[in-house]
């Protein structure tokens, strides 16, 4: 018999859930992390009372009930609403695209006089019958007026390329809100865990045996030896050596700076700058997402990158090319014995936190259901 029942690598939220789940069920667990901390890019490091999102802003939310209470049975969360702010040219604008936005934009205050500027902005692009790339989508949904102060530059930075050269299935609808509403997620539940991400992760991987600085790729063999079954949650192409080719992702860079000096620096917690010229996409201030008090304050610059080996993937480039490279690999994975593989770099996907819970959460018991079989 083995010392583990499961070898789970990676420590990000959908490993600790799998492992909170399997440990529930009486399974032995070992995670191990390559990083020097639990969390993934959940991660909070704590400086000067404040929880720095280190690895960009995370907020919680979701319209599935049955995850809202799983999270909230670990841990209690705040009611934190993200209402981000845009910055073009020293302009402010609310998001998502609501009525104070379109009273920024053009001075209207009626629902009526907001949807007529909408209709008359897009007129100008009715010629657009089969848009080829991202600009024409977007000039077709929302005119010119949105698309190049609030659309255009954030994307071009986001994506690291015009947007005359990105396909038109990025922007499939553009929503807008006739209220003065400035909530940025239609889900009926959203807040941040109170002190922190570490928190959450901390009570998910309670009991476990965990070791961190540790690459599993340079020690798989070894590692393996360990366990009866193993969940990966790494990059898919990195598991299999890229014999298939290596998947595209975009990367992100981070500057945090300690304001000591000033208690509060911008009034909310994020606020995107969406001209192309200035080369970061958002301004994130820590101490908002848990109402702090504290007298100086923490913000990070985040700026787009293009991703190369030693950089952290943060999302995939799921174009047509690396769809089909993907699913190259997603057959490879088919045929492993005793290997799972779950989290967002093993699917290659952009998944929202309650979405990667719900995914760890049915792994979990479709193996159950496949054990028993």
């Amino acid at each position: 018999m083995k010392q583990y029942d499961y070898l789970i690598v990676g420590s990000g939220l959908f490993g600790a859930v799998f492992a909170h789940e399997a440990q529930k069920a009486g399974k032995r667990c070992l995670v191990v992390e390559k990083r020097t901390h639990t969390g993934g890019n959940i991660y909070c490091e704590e400086i000067a009372g404040i929880h720095v999102h280190k690895y960009g802003a995370h907020i919680f939310h979701t319209d599935n009930k049955e995850v809202w209470q799983y999270v909230n049975q670990l841990v209690e969360f705040n009611r934190y609403t993200n209402s981000p702010i845009a910055n073009y040219e020293g302009k402010l604008y609310n998001l998502p695209f609501n009525m104070n936005t379109f009273y920024q934009l053009w001075g209207v205050r009626t629902p009526d006089e907001a949807k007529a500027k909408i209709k008359e902005q897009c007129k100008e692009y009715e010629y657009i019958t089969n848009p080829q790339n991202l600009e024409e989508q977007a000039l077709k949904l929302c005119g010119k007026d949105i698309y190049q102060r609030l659309i255009k530059g954030y994307t071009e930075k986001q994506w690291g390329r015009a947007a005359t050269e990105l396909p038109a299935f990025i922007i499939k609808r553009i929503p807008f809100r006739f209220v003065f509403d400035n909530n940025y997620f239609n889900d009926p539940y959203q807040g941040i865990p109170i002190g922190g991400y570490n928190c959450l992760i901390n009570a998910l991987l309670k009991g476990i045996d965990v070791r961190i600085g540790v690459d599993y790729i340079e020690h798989r063999q070894e590692l393996d030896a360990l366990a009866e079954k193993v969940l990966y949650t790494g990059c898919i192409d990195e598991y299999f050596n890229y014999v298939c080719g290596p998947l595209e992702y975009r990367s992100l860079r981070f500057e945090h700076k300690h304001l000591k000096d000033i208690e509060d620096f911008q009034g909310n917690a994020v606020v995107n700058y969406t001209a192309r010229e200035i080369p970061y996409t958002r301004i994130i201030e820590h101490k908002h997402f848990e109402f702090g008090k504290q007298p100086s304050t923490i913000i990070t610059y985040e700026y787009p990158d293009d991703f190369e080996k030693g950089k952290e993937p943060y999302y995939p480039v799921n174009d047509e090319d690396n769809t089909k490279i993907f699913k190259k690999y997603q057959a490879l994975a088919q045929k492993e014995k005793n290997v799972l593989f779950g989290g967002r770099l093993a699917q290659y996907t952009y998944a929202d936190m309650d979405d990667t819970v719900a995914a760890a959460l049915k792994l979990w018991k479709d193996s159950r259901i496949i054990s028993a079989q």
